[in-house]
């Protein structure tokens, strides 16, 4: 192999390092933004979550006033 032929392939290989170099910094890129997007989700399960633990209990609540409510009313017309 010639010198201008090592050459060439050298810089051939430079400029495939750089390129590689460039891929990796955008997939870094990708991956911090992927896990700001995933520590939000998760933050918005949590609160959805809570959120729906309160709507079970305030649901139980509702029910058990109309049950109290609907059992009054009969007793009334039963009497």
């Amino acid at each position: 192999m010639d010198p201008q032929e090592y050459d060439e392939i050298l810089r051939h290989l430079v400029r495939i390092a750089a390129h590689q170099d460039t891929i990796n910094e955008d997939l870094r890129a990708m991956l911090s933004t992927h896990d700001a997007l995933l520590t939000r989700q998760d933050t918005l399960n949590e609160r959805l979550t809570s959120a729906i633990e309160r709507l079970d209990t305030t649901q139980a609540r509702i029910e058990t006033l109309l049950a109290r409510m609907l059992r009054t009313d009969t007793n009334g017309q039963d009497a």
